[in-house]
C-alpha cells in the first residue's frame, strides 16, 4: 500500500513534463487558506524543516507541488531507531525531549544547517541538482518565483515542483497554493483576490483533490475563508480535511472541542488539530522537532483535550501526516484504474497523430507519385463513403476529429449522407407542405382577378383565365425553395469534403489548399445545372396547366361540392332558425339557396335543349350561372322630369370622374361574386396540391443526379487530372515547416505516456492493497 504514493509522485513528474497532470486529474492534497492561517507552518512541520518563504503580505505567489519520500535510510542507527514514527509510538514528553537533545548535538542547533546526508531536496527544474541546505531550498523558491512573477508581489499558475527526501516524513504528494487575500496591498494587482480565488479553484476544482482547508482557531470557524472556498466544489464535505491552527492562542476558557466533534461545520473527513511554532519561537530559532515535542506537551497537559481519549487521534501534526497519508494511499488507489484507462487513449491518440505524421525520413521523388495517389484515393474513400452511409469519421484521423469542429463527436450526430437525406425530407419537404395553396393571395385579388378576367361584359361562365392566372402565380412561389434545396445540399457536400481529409494530409498543405480548391470548383460547376434543372421544373409546370389531370377535381366537381357544402350551411341555418324560433335567416357566405334554385333552373334548362349546364367545348371551367332579369331602370322621362313639371325645363345629370385606380373594396360582393371565389379557390387548391407533391418528388431526385452523384462519381478523376503532375509534385508533397517539430514533440510525447503507463503497471492488482 505503501508505494501507492511513489507511483503517484512518480506519475506526477512524467505528465507534469509532458503538460497533463490538469487534464488527468491527478490524485493530490491541495492546501489552501487565508493569509496569516498557518499554512506553512503546517507544511513545514509535516515536513519536519524550515524551507517556505516567509514574511508579509502574500508570500507564496505560485503554486508549490510539494512530494515527500520516505528514505527508510536504514545504515544510520540512530535514524532507525528515533525517526518520527518512532516517537510516536507511546514514548514520554521526556523521552522525546532527550531524544531532541542528543539529535540537536550531533547536528547544527540551526533547523535548516543539516550536515547530515539523510535529507535533501531537489527541484524539478534543476535535474541531478541536490539541496541539502534547506535554506538554499529556501533562496530557491523565492529566485525561482521571482523569475516568473517578477518583484511586484504579482502571482502566478506555472507550479514549482520540490522532491523532499527524508527519513523523517510520510510520503504525501501535497499543493501548497497561496493565502486567499482581501485586499490589494503595495504594488500588487488591484484584483489579487480574484485572481489567488481562480488558481485556488483550478486545483481544488479537481474531482481527486483531496482539499486541506486550514483555519485559525482564534477566529470565527463560519468566516474561514479555506472552508469556504472548499465549499464551492465540495458542499457535501466529501473530500475536505479541516485543520484547525492556533489552538494555543485560543482566549482562556475556550476549546475547539465542538469543531474537532465534526458538530458546527460538518467534514466527512472531519477536523485536526494542530499547535506550531509562534512568530517567538521562530525569532528564538527553536527547532520544527523541538515545535512538534512542545506541541504534543500542550494537548496532554490541556485540560480541554489532554483528559478526552477520543480527542486524541485528531490532535497534533503526526495525526495530521498520518491522516493524509492514509487519506491519499486509499484515494490513489481508487484513482489509478481510471488514470491508467485515460493514460492508455491519450497514447492512442499521439500514436494516431504520429501515424499521420509519418516517419522522420522524407518522400523521394519515387515515392511521390504513389504517396499522392494513395492520399487521393482516401479522400474520394472516404468522401463516398460518407455519402453511402457505409462508415463515419468516429474512425477518422485524430486530426479531423480535433481540428474540425463541425465532425462528428457524438454518436446520436447525424453525418453525411444521413443530413442530405434530413435535407430532404425534415427541411425542404416539411417546409413545402406548410405553403397553404392561397398563402399571400386574398379573396379581394381572387376576385378582381375574375372580374379584369370578364373584360366588357359579364361573362356567362367563370372565366377560366383568372383559374390559369392566380394558380400559376401561387406555383412560382415554389422555385424559391427549390433552389435552396440545392444550396443546402451543397452546402453540405463542402461540409463532408472537409472532414473526409485524411490525417496525413495536414504534412503536406500545398497539397491540402490545392485539393480544397479542385473539390470546390469541382461543387461549383455541378451546382448551376442542378438549379437551372430545378427552375426548368417549375417553367415545366407553368408551360401547361394540365387541367385533364386524373387527381385534379375539374370543374363539376368543384361545383359538385359548392353545391353540398351549401346544403350543409343551409340546413345548419334553418336548424339554427328552428331553435331560435326566429323570422327569416339572412343569406349564408355562399348563398346556397340562391345557387341551388339556380342549379335546378339550368337543370330544366338543359333537359329543354337551352343553356348547357356544362359547356360543349370542355372548359374546365364549364358551369354556366343563371341570367337575373335585368334591373328595373328609371326612364327618360323618371331621369329628367317631375311629375306635376312639364313646364320647367330638365336638369343636367353630372356624372362623377373616373379615378385613376379602381379597386372594388368598396363595392359590396354579390352572392354570384362569392359563388365564383369558392368555385375557384377549390380548383386552385386542388392543382397547386398536385404540382407540390410532385415538386417535393422531383427536387431530390434532381439533386442527387446531377448534383451528388455527380460529384461523387467525378470526384477521383477530377483530383487525379488535376493533381497528379510531375511537375507539380515536389511542390505539392513538400511537408510544413512545423511537421518535423511536431513529429518530434509526439515521439516524447509517447515514450512519456509509456512511462506513466509502465509506473501505473508496477501496481498489478489494485484491489490486493488493504490498510
Amino acid at each position: 500500500m505503501e508505494q501507492l504514493i511513489p507511483i503517484a509522485s512518480k506519475l506526477q513528474d512524467v505528465l507534469g513534463v509532458c503538460g497533463q497532470t490538469t487534464s488527468l486529474n491527478l490524485p493530490q492534497i491541495v492546501v489552501v487558506g487565508g493569509q496569516s492561517s498557518g499554512k506553512s507552518s503546517v507544511l513545514e512541520a509535516i515536513v519536519g524543516r524550515s524551507f517556505l518563504p516567509r514574511g508579509t503580505g502574500i508570500v507564496t505567489r505560485r503554486p508549490l507541488i510539494l512530494q515527500l519520500y520516505n528514505t527508510n535510510i536504514q545504515d544510520d542507527p540512530s535514524v532507525q531507531s528515533h525517526d518520527m514514527n518512532d516517537l510516536e509510538l507511546g514514548e514520554s514528553i521526556d523521552q522525546q525531549l532527550s531524544y531532541d537533545v542528543d539529535r540537536t548535538q550531533t547536528t547544527s542547533t540551526d533547523d535548516n544547517a543539516n550536515n547530515s546526508l539523510e535529507e535533501w531536496g531537489e527541484f524539478l527544474h534543476l535535474p541531478n541538482q541536490k539541496f541539502y541546505d534547506f535554506t538554499e531550498i529556501q533562496q530557491e523558491i523565492i529566485r525561482d518565483t521571482n523569475r516568473i512573477t517578477g518583484h511586484n508581489k504579482g502571482i502566478n499558475s506555472t507550479p514549482i515542483h520540490l522532491k523532499i527526501y527524508s527519513p523523517h516524513v510520510l510520503s504525501l504528494t501535497m499543493v501548497d497554493l497561496p493565502g486567499i487575500a482581501k485586499v490589494a496591498v503595495g504594488d500588487q494587482p488591484l484584483d489579487i483576490e480574484e485572481q489567488i480565488r481562480d488558481m485556488c479553484l483550478k486545483y481544488i476544482d479537481n474531482p481527486n483533490a483531496i482539499i486541506l482547508a486550514v483555519t485559525a482557531a482564534n477566529q470565527d470557524i463560519a468566516n474561514s475563508d479555506a472552508l469556504q472556498l472548499a465549499k464551492e466544489v465540495d458542499p457535501l464535505g466529501e473530500r475536505t480535511l479541516g485543520v484547525l491552527t492556533k489552538l494555543d492562542l485560543m482566549d482562556p476558557g475556550t476549546d475547539a472541542s465542538d469543531i474537532l466533534y465534526n458538530k458546527i461545520i460538518p467534514l466527512r473527513k472531519g477536523y485536526i488539530g494542530v499547535v506550531n511554532r509562534g512568530q517567538k519561537d521562530i525569532d528564538t530559532d527553536l527547532s520544527i522537532r523541538k515545535g512538534l515535542i512542545k506541541e504534543q506537551h500542550f494537548f496532554r497537559n490541556h485540560p480541554a483535550y489532554g483528559h478526552d481519549r477520543s480527542l486524541q487521534p485528531k490532535l497534533g501534526t503526526k495525526n495530521l501526516a498520518r491522516s493524509l497519508n492514509s487519506i491519499l494511499m486509499h484515494h490513489i488507489r481508487e484513482c489509478l484504474p481510471e488514470l491508467k484507462s485515460r493514460i492508455t487513449n491519450m497514447m492512442n491518440d499521439v500514436q494516431m497523430e504520429l501515424e499521420e505524421l509519418g516517419t522522420e525520413h522524407k518522400i523521394t521523388k519515387s515515392t511521390m507519385g504513389q504517396s499522392l495517389l494513395s492520399l487521393l484515393s482516401k479522400f474520394t474513400t472516404n468522401f463516398s463513403s460518407a455519402i453511402e452511409g457505409k462508415g463515419n469519421l468516429m474512425t477518422s484521423s485524430s486530426h479531423t476529429k480535433h481540428a474540425n469542429s463541425s465532425v462528428l463527436s457524438d454518436m446520436n450526430e447525424l453525418f453525411g449522407g444521413a443530413r442530405i437525406n434530413f435535407i430532404f425530407n425534415d427541411i425542404f419537404a416539411a417546409s413545402l407542405n406548410s405553403v397553404g395553396p392561397f398563402d399571400g393571395l386574398s379573396d379581394e385579388e381572387i376576385r378582381t382577378t375574375i372580374t379584369n378576367a370578364n373584360g366588357t361584359r359579364p361573362s356567362l361562365f367563370v372565366p377560366e383565365i383568372s383559374f390559369d392566372i392566380l394558380v400559376r402565380r401561387q406555383i412560382s412561389r415554389l422555385e424559391q425553395p427549390g433552389i435552396q434545396c440545392v444550396e443546402l445540399v451543397y452546402e453540405e457536400l463542402q461540409r463532408i469534403a472537409n472532414q473526409c481529409e485524411p490525417g496525413e494530409l495536414t504534412r503536406f498543405p500545398n497539397l491540402r489548399d490545392r485539393l480544397v480548391d479542385v473539390v470546390n470548383d469541382l461543387l461549383k460547376r455541378a451546382v448551376m445545372p442542378t438549379q437551372m434543372m430545378v427552375s426548368n421544373l417549375i417553367k415545366f409546370e407553368l408551360a401547361y396547366i394540365n387541367s385533364s389531370h386524373p387527381d385534379f377535381i375539374g370543374g363539376p366537381k368543384a361545383v359538385s361540392q359548392l353545391m353540398r357544402k351549401a346544403e350543409r350551411e343551409k340546413e345548419a341555418a334553418a336548424r339554427k332558425a328552428a331553435m331560435e324560433n326566429a323570422g327569416v335567416v339572412s343569406a349564408t357566405p355562399l348563398s346556397g339557396a340562391s345557387l341551388n334554385s339556380y342549379m335546378e333552373g339550368e337543370k330544366e334548362n338543359h333537359e329543354n335543349g337551352t343553356a348547357p349546364l356544362v359547356d360543349e367545348q370542355g372548359g374546365i371551367l364549364n358551369f354556366v350561372f343563371g341570367r337575373g332579369k335585368t334591373p328595373n331602370r328609371p326612364t327618360t322621362k323618371s331621369i329628367f322630369r317631375t311629375p306635376g313639371t312639364t313646364d320647367r325645363p330638365p336638369s343636367i345629370v353630372q356624372l362623377p370622374q373616373v379615378a385613376d385606380t379602381l379597386r372594388q373594396t368598396d363595392a359590396p360582393i354579390t352572392d354570384r361574386e362569392k359563388t365564383e371565389m369558392e368555385l375557384i379557390k377549390a380548383l386552385i387548391e386542388s392543382y397547386f396540391n398536385i404540382v407540390r407533391k410532385n415538386f417535393i418528388d422531383m427536387v431530390p431526385k434532381t439533386i442527387m443526379y446531377f448534383l451528388v452523384n455527380h460529384v461523387r462519381d467525378a470526384m477521383q478523376n477530377e483530383l487525379v487530372s488535376e493533381l497528379y503532375r510531375d511537375v507539380e509534385l515536389p511542390t505539392l508533397m513538400k511537408e510544413a515547416d512545423d511537421v518535423a517539430q511536431r513529429r518530434k514533440t509526439c515521439a516524447e510525447m509517447n515514450d512519456l505516456l509509456a512511462t506513466a503507463l509502465d509506473i501505473v503497471n508496477e501496481v498489478r492488482d489494485f484491489n490486493a492493497y488493504k490498510v
